[in-house]
């Protein structure tokens, strides 16, 4: 296989104008990485945090899809575009009377808890395997049936003419530009995201990012060895999950895949998996009804 068998979360600050996947080829160009993968695209219009798996690492990036998002969003109003982003065709405008701050933060309660949302025609969800936004750029409309998504917490964080700015902390699958536009039309003018940057995804934090300037300017510096320094450990994918401590002898049977009974374990749900007094990261696992702790995804060679 070709490329270097190298392991761990790289989180890199993703530039504008760039594909998700786009910034995956460039990562394993600079790490000449036999394999890696993202967490969910980010949009080409957004920045920010996008969590990359470099080879263990990639057992765990179905857990960082499914995780909570927090974004930041600059929101225009009075435009409305086809994308419902500054990427997209504008397709109407309107008049922007009345709205006030209070208009809007009244709005934003209707956009708290549990709600339903249409995917944008733009988006990468698939229709009989084919994604949204190519049959978008094709003129391609089909009907799509609303998903259940949950806002945390949503905050205007300044307001000043026909420009917003709010922070989002939500559930996987919701879209940042769904909401701008249905609050667009609340407020009567219609509206887009003109700026998007991702400040979390699952346990991976602004702090934790690395920009691809930084990466370049390390290897030519210190070398492979330097920018294998700036991965994170496969274990910080799962960094905020219950932990289990198994003894040796405990480990030896998960290691064969067989479920162990191990004593003060939680009473259900997803653990992270520790071996011996080092707490050596082994992998992840599930407890039973009965109480046993399965293993679910186990690495090779422990951290």
């Amino acid at each position: 296989m070709r490329g270097r068998a190298v392991d761990g979360v790289l989180v890199v600050d993703k530039p504008k104008g760039v594909s998700s996947n786009d910034a995956v080829q460039r990562a394993k160009r600079i790490y000449r990485a036999r394999k890696v993968g993202h967490t969910g695209s980010l949009d080409p219009l957004a920045t920010g945090v996008l969590p990359l798996c470099f080879g263990e690492a990639t057992k765990f990036s179905q857990f960082l899809l499914g995780s909570d998002k927090r974004y930041w969003a600059r929101i225009k109003l009075g435009v409305r575009t086809d994308s419902g982003d500054a990427d997209g065709n504008v397709v109407e405008t309107r008049a922007v009377c009345g709205v006030t701050a209070q208009r809007i933060e009244e709005a934003l309660a209707n956009f708290r808890g549990e709600i339903e949302q249409v995917p944008s025609m733009f988006s990468a969800v698939k229709h009989q395997g084919q994604p949204l936004y190519k049959l978008a750029r094709q003129g391609i409309e089909v009907a799509r049936e609303p998903r259940r998504v949950t806002i945390y917490s949503n905050e205007l964080k300044s307001f000043e003419a026909d420009e917003f700015e709010i922070e989002i902390h939500c559930s996987k699958g919701t879209y940042v530009r769904t909401v701008a536009e249905e609050l667009g039309e609340l407020l009567g003018c219609g509206a887009h995201v003109v700026e998007l940057r991702r400040l979390m995804a699952g346990p991976y934090r602004e702090s934790d990012m690395v920009t691809f300037e930084t990466l370049e300017r390390t290897l030519a510096d210190g070398g492979l060895d330097a920018i294998d320094a700036l991965l994170l450990p496969t274990s910080s994918a799962v960094r905020d999950w219950p932990t289990v401590t198994l003894s040796e002898a405990t480990a030896f049977y998960v290691r064969q895949g067989q479920p162990v009974i191990v004593a003060h374990a939680p009473p259900d749900g997803w653990v992270r998996l520790l071996e011996g007094r080092e707490a050596t990261f082994i992998g992840v696992g599930e407890i039973l009804d009965d109480g046993r702790v399965a293993p679910r995804r186990l690495i090779a060679a422990a951290e």
